[in-house]
């Protein structure tokens, strides 16, 4: 007690009281802290595994991860099934500051570092580590750091990267904080990604179930459109292709194309080599590239490399094309199951185009029926009647005295004779079944359908005698290049408004006629033009004659049946 009678304590002691006093409310402020952490980190729990979309729960986790250890930067890189990063969700950088630093990191430094380790590396300085690789141009600076593997059933799924903590360098509560989010970041994606898979077999099952009964329905036709359209929905794609080989084996081609945005690739000819379509029709079996992959060996038509899946179409045993899935860089890889699910609706992509082609079958067989019953009609029927009807008006035409009634009625047999031969090349045309060789009267046919729109209205043809019977082979070829060479003349240089083409069938010659009555070719374009034509006959032992007047030109080239040339029997006996 002191001399005034005021109460004391020793100093030792009250220091002691004091020291104890201060550490109990260290103690408390750590407890509240540590509570307040704790209470943070439930949160952030809470706010992971609320929802189950992927892309949300990947931004939320490192959303919540920078809160929760109070950083400036955070980002969470997704690992390619080979270890590369294959996509980047950031917090922290602007728009115009990820623009310019312009790609993902090349997984190489702490970044290769933490997926080669797979624990968590925490650093006070950046530039401290000998791992460290500096930032690329345009990359803001960064010195404290937190790296932290997320896992998911086992297997690390990707990184989970902190940078620049408020105090200036993260704690080992942080290292432990985060580690615990990664925990439930896990489950989290996880979850969101059997969700994902369970609404895409969803849809995918119920397009199949719609597919297939389109495939059952007669109304439905155009089953390879419908089919491409939902592949490019459902697989969330950018560009659904259907590539055909060509004639070139060096080119494929688009047959199909739908794009989510302007479309103009259908009927587009490119290198088959290099090109996942290629090495799928070639091999037989699917392929599934990500974008790296795509931007270095695998070349996708009429876009940039972005990450592919390749089927091949399959019916009866052989591959006719392939069904190519692409989506724009950045767009995600796709996974096994988008690959298993594709090849299904590919599976059905074959079926259709079997049936397209059976129903264009059908289709042809019932014209071609009709055409056949049309040809009877006119063989049977027609041409019978017109026949009768000719014979008696030669009756008549002997019973009347030569004058001016009996030349019309000779003219009017005439031109029964000529309408008459017109039916019967009609027949000739109409009657060709599909797949079938085509004759030299059928080839003369096509010939004037081909150059129809350059010769005058209604080109005359006719056929007189066994035309193909006699006309095969080689002589076939010279008739019909024949042919074509004098309808090319008339289209250029006779400015004719009839012109007519007959080939006659003798007992011993073969001839060619055409006619026109435009005003010919000039003499030395028309021996220039007309040489080859004429070599033609004389190789066959034949002759070539070419005469043309005001009003009327005309080319005639005939040859003897079974009588070769000199060259002929010369070539034939070496």
């Amino acid at each position: 007690m002191s001399e005034d009678g005021a109460l004391t304590f020793p100093d030792a002691p009250r220091a002691e009281l004091d020291q104890a006093l201060s550490t109990l409310v260290d103690l408390a402020q750590h407890v509240t802290s540590t509570q307040g952490r704790l209470r943070a980190l439930l949160r952030a729990n809470q706010a992971v595994v609320e929802h189950l979309d992927l892309s949300t729960v990947l931004r939320t986790i490192v959303e919540t991860a920078v809160e929760l250890v109070d950083a400036r930067y955070g980002a969470l890189g997704v690992l390619a099934p080979d270890g590369r990063l294959e996509q980047l969700v950031q917090v922290g950088m602007s728009a115009s500051e990820v623009e310019a630093i312009g790609h993902l990191p090349k997984g190489i430094g702490l970044v290769g570092a933490l997926t080669d380790e797979q624990r968590p590396i925490r650093l006070r300085h950046l530039g401290d580590d000998p791992r460290s690789q500096g930032f690329p141009a345009g990359h803001p600076p960064m010195d404290s750091f937190l790296g932290v593997p997320v896992r998911v059933r086992g297997s690390v799924y990707g990184n989970l990267y902190l940078a620049n903590q408020s105090t200036g360098e993260f704690s080992a509560e942080d290292e432990q904080l985060v580690t615990a989010l990664a925990g439930t970041a896990g489950i989290a994606i996880d979850n969101a990604r059997l969700f994902a898979d369970a609404q895409q077999k969803q849809a995918w099952a119920a397009a199949s179930a719609e597919i297939t009964a389109a495939l059952l329905s007669s109304e439905q036709e155009d089953f390879v459109e419908l089919l491409t359209s939902r592949t490019l929905s459902l697989a969330s794609a950018d560009l659904v292709c259907i590539v055909r080989p060509t004639d070139d084996p060096q080119k494929l081609v688009i047959e199909t194309a739908r794009s989510r945005g302007e479309n103009t690739l259908e009927g587009t000819l490119f290198p088959a080599a290099g090109s996942i379509a290629a090495s799928v029709i070639e091999g037989g079996q699917p392929r599934l590239i990500d974008e790296i992959e795509a931007l270095e060996t695998v070349h996708t038509p009429g876009r940039m490399p972005g990450p592919t899946m390749a089927i091949p179409l399959v019916a009866s045993s052989a591959v006719h094309g392939a069904l190519v899935v692409s989506r724009s860089p950045g767009g995600g890889r796709f996974r096994p199951a988008d690959l298993e699910m594709a090849a299904d609706f590919a599976g059905r992509i074959s079926v259709a185009m079997q049936l397209a082609t059976a129903r264009a079958d059908q289709q042809r067989m019932v014209l071609f029926e009709d055409r056949s019953r049309i040809a009877r009609d006119l063989h049977d029927h027609v041409i019978q009647q017109l026949f009768a009807t000719g014979l008696e008006l030669q009756n008549v035409a002997r019973a009347l005295s030569p004058g001016t009634i009996a030349d019309r009625v000779t003219r009017s047999i005439n031109t029964l004779d000529s309408t008459i031969a017109r039916i019967r090349t009609v027949i000739f045309a109409i009657s060709r079944a599909h797949g079938e060789t085509p004759t030299v009267r059928n080839r003369i046919i096509d010939l004037a359908r081909e150059l129809a729109d350059a010769l005058p209205p209604d080109p005359r043809i006719e056929f007189s005698g066994p035309v193909d019977l006699v006309i095969t082979d080689s002589l076939a070829e010279d008739i019909v290049a024949v042919a074509r060479e004098a309808l090319t003349n008339v289209v250029k240089h006779a400015s004719a408004q009839h012109v007519s083409l007959a080939i006659t069938v003798t007992e011993l010659r073969v001839t060619l006629e055409v006619t026109d009555d435009g005003g010919g070719a000039a003499e030395v374009k028309r021996r220039s033009g007309l040489a080859n034509l004429e070599q033609r006959a004389v190789d066959h032992g034949g002759t070539f004659a070419f005469g043309t007047e005001k009003g009327r030109t005309s080319l005639v080239w005939s040859v003897p049946i079974d009588e070769p040339s000199e060259h002929q029997n010369e070539g034939a006996v070496s």
